[in-house]
């Protein structure tokens, strides 16, 4: 379990990273674009600083939580919860978003389901 907690929370951090990628770009482009044009065509969202800081922390918070999942795995899964429920705050669950918080939540599952089970061989 803990190694598809590793997996599952790289990749979905990495695809997190792409959406906020997406994310930080639009929010740049639309203050861009409205300080070049005079008229407000494009609308700008109203949280944009909430956009760009969870943009960058979650899916940095789900990669280090896949890596912590094997030799660490309740901290691994707290991360992992972090990264998830920050995702779903800022983003929300659409299309492009869904992916990234479900291999972050599932990698969250699985790396508690890692912690409780026994290594063979271990105390």
């Amino acid at each position: 379990m803990k190694q598809a907690a590793v997996i599952l929370g790289i990749i979905g951090g990495l695809l997190g990273m792409l959406t906020g990628f997406f994310v930080l770009g639009y929010v740049e482009f639309v203050s861009w674009f409205d300080t070049q044009v005079e008229q407000n065509l494009l609308v700008g969202p109203t949280n944009a600083q909430r956009l760009q800081i969870i943009g960058v922390v979650a899916p940095v918070l789900a990669i280090a939580g896949g890596a912590m999942a094997f030799p660490r795995p309740a901290l691994g899964a707290v991360c992992l919860m972090a990264s998830t429920i920050g995702m779903i705050w800022a983003f929300g669950i659409g299309v492009f978003t869904m992916f990234p918080i479900v291999m972050t939540g599932l990698a969250t599952v699985f790396a508690l389901i890692g912690f409780a089970a026994k290594e063979p061989g271990t105390i």
